[in-house]
């Protein structure tokens, strides 16, 4: 039983028996820092049932929890506010049970609960990854490392685009203007290189556009009029109609990006259970259709494209399914969600990681998929995230003015290294040593500072603001993790004492760290609860200064006594593992020395 829950129970017998009322719940808040006191119980709610005084009530309820509840010490009462303080034997007993215990606030997944699928990356084959994507790897790797923790099972995926006329386009320049280079003769990674193609195909439509124009056409029928987009349109009919050619092209050029993509993945620190292709799934949900009609969740019109009506939920009518029978993106979507659940019984529930631009389609999907009649549909769950800006301004694809995430990655690193050379940081360090020190600082730098905000709002990225070794930022939290080590290499780490049989006094510090650390399962619940990384990083922030301000003024290896000490040394150990494991859900590492 939780401390929350043998409080409330004191405090419902306390009111029963001195006032012969029953309560139903009782108000919990943190006690302000002014006050002395562990947990404060708040009065106020109460007179609704009892009347009287509200610091009288909380008196004879203080007197009753220190006379009936042994975790209860004292108590005072500020108003209608009941300061209880809690024993430092509660505190120790608690610290004694998780003193060795590596995963303390993971739960292990349950064998009959369903799983979660995580959806997040899907990148179009025709780029490489930029900062957006950046941002939605991270959110998606990190939200299902958070529901992993909270007791879920979970499979992490992804649909990658690699079909459709952009895709087209990266292949038609390439045919055009490559002059049959490959990653292995430029040296570029495969993504790269056909990024490159496409940035170079809407430079030549745009020349094409212009001269068509200077020939008297209108604009908007010079852009429908340019070869070169009518070549493209015409290479995706040969797709889709299994042209050897074509397709071969295809399968090629997508290998490059791939592997591209593999390399990307790897430097960011994210992976997959399984994955999922548009050119694979694109005809799925058709079958759907069929169904959708026969139940009349779906209409057909008179031209014979078919729409669901959802005007009396809220939204409005969406087609899914063309006059001429093909399918639209909806329709796709609905069949892969509907494929994933067959392919894995298992899972019960799914999140799509993708941006806010998105939201209305997400709401259509859910809807649609809850009419059609499948149960697992009332659980499924958008990831909504702003963009991520740069100082300089927005990031166009076709431009070329994207920021590729892998120069982001080695940016990162090289701007760790100047902070930590200029601050004098790695005095000793060997210069491997360094690069490995430099891209797991730049990394979390990276990482933190994304996921520290609430996933909705909208993120202005400021690399050097982001490696700073003070405030809330990753390389501040890394720092003291190996402060720690540091500490743990120098002190005597002892876990055979066993707190709760040694009479000892606790510093307030102590106190306070403690209580930081048992906050953490009920921190990674709410994360899990909430899709929400930023609830783990600001977390971990306040039990870092919590624990800087213990060392600052609580000697741990210089301590009064060997029982001090040891007991310091085991605590900074425990904030050690909490660090780390924190971090461990934001996919950040944390090095041993810094």
């Amino acid at each position: 039983m939780s401390l929350q829950d043998t409080l409330s129970n004191g405090v419902k017998q306390a009111v029963d028996s001195n006032f012969n009322v029953s309560l139903d719940t009782v108000e919990f808040q943190a006690t302000r820092k002014e006050f002395a006191g562990d947990i404060t119980v708040v009065i106020f709610p109460m007179l609704r049932l009892i009347k009287g005084n509200p610091v009288q009530i909380g008196e004879t309820i203080g007197h009753f929890l220190v006379d009936n509840i042994s975790e209860v010490k004292a108590f005072n009462v500020v108003k209608g506010f009941l300061n209880v303080e809690i024993s430092d034997a509660y505190y120790l007993d608690f610290f004694n049970n998780i003193k060795q215990e590596n995963t303390f606030g993971f739960i292990s997944p349950k064998a009959e609960e369903k799983a979660i699928m995580v959806e997040y990356s899907s990148p179009n084959t025709n780029k490489p990854l930029h900062l957006g994507h950046i941002r939605n790897n991270l959110l998606g790797y990190s939200v299902a490392e958070i529901l992993k923790a909270s007791g879920k099972k979970v499979y992490k995926t992804q649909i990658i685009n690699d079909r459709g006329i952009h895709i087209c386009k990266s292949m038609l320049a390439w045919k055009r203007f490559g002059n049959g280079e490959t990653p292995e003769s430029t040296g570029l990674k495969g993504d790269k290189l056909v990024g490159n193609y496409y940035v170079k195909f809407d430079k030549e439509y745009k020349k094409e556009i212009q001269e068509l124009m200077s020939q008297g056409l209108s604009e908007s029928d010079a852009k429908k009029q340019a070869p070169i987009l009518i070549e493209a349109q015409d290479m995706l009919l040969k797709w889709e109609a299994g042209d050897e050619e074509t397709v071969a092209l295809w399968r090629k050029m997508n290998g490059w990006v791939y592997a591209g993509f593999d390399e990307t993945y790897k430097n960011l620190g994210v992976d997959f259970d399984t994955l999922y292709y548009e050119s694979n799934t694109y005809l799925l949900g058709k079958e759907f259709v069929a169904e959708g009609l026969a139940s009349g969740v779906f209409h057909k019109e008179e031209d014979g494209s078919v729409w669901c009506d959802l005007t009396e939920d809220g939204l409005d009518k969406k087609i899914v399914q063309r006059a001429d029978g093909t399918a639209v993106y909806m329709t796709q979507d609905i069949g892969t969600a509907i494929q994933r659940i067959k392919d894995f019984p298992d899972v019960g529930g799914m999140v799509y990681t993708v941006g806010n631009e998105q939201d209305y389609h997400f709401q259509v999907l859910f809807l649609i998929l809850k009419k059609l009649g499948f149960e697992w549909a009332k659980n499924l769950y958008h990831l909504s995230y702003g963009m991520v800006d740069l100082p300089s301004g927005k990031m166009k694809s076709r431009e070329g003015t994207v920021v590729d995430a892998d120069d982001l990655i080695n940016d990162m690193a090289t701007t760790a290294e100047e902070i930590s050379e200029e601050l004098g940081k790695l005095d000793g360090y060997s210069k491997e040593e360094k690069k490995e020190l430099y891209k797991t600082i730049g990394l979390g730098a990276l990482k933190y500072y994304i996921l520290k905000v609430d996933p909705k709002k909208r993120i202005l990225f400021d690399p050097k603001e982001s490696i700073d070794f003070q405030g809330n930022t990753g390389p501040f939290i890394q720092y003291t993790y190996a402060r720690i080590q540091s500490i743990l290499r120098k002190g005597d780490l002892d876990n055979a004492i066993s707190w709760n049989s040694v009479e000892m006094t606790l510093h307030p510090k102590e106190k306070e760290l403690i209580k930081q650390i048992q906050l953490f399962p009920e921190v990674v619940q709410n994360a899990a609860e909430n899709h929400s990384p930023a609830l783990i990083a600001n977390y971990t922030y306040d039990l870092v200064k919590e624990f800087n301000s213990f060392y600052q003024n609580v000697s741990i290896l210089g301590a009064d006594n060997e029982t001090e000490k040891t007991f310091r040394v085991q605590l900074s150990n425990v904030v050690a593992n909490t660090i780390k494991n924190s971090f461990g859900l934001l996919g950040i590492q944390v090095p041993e020395r810094m």
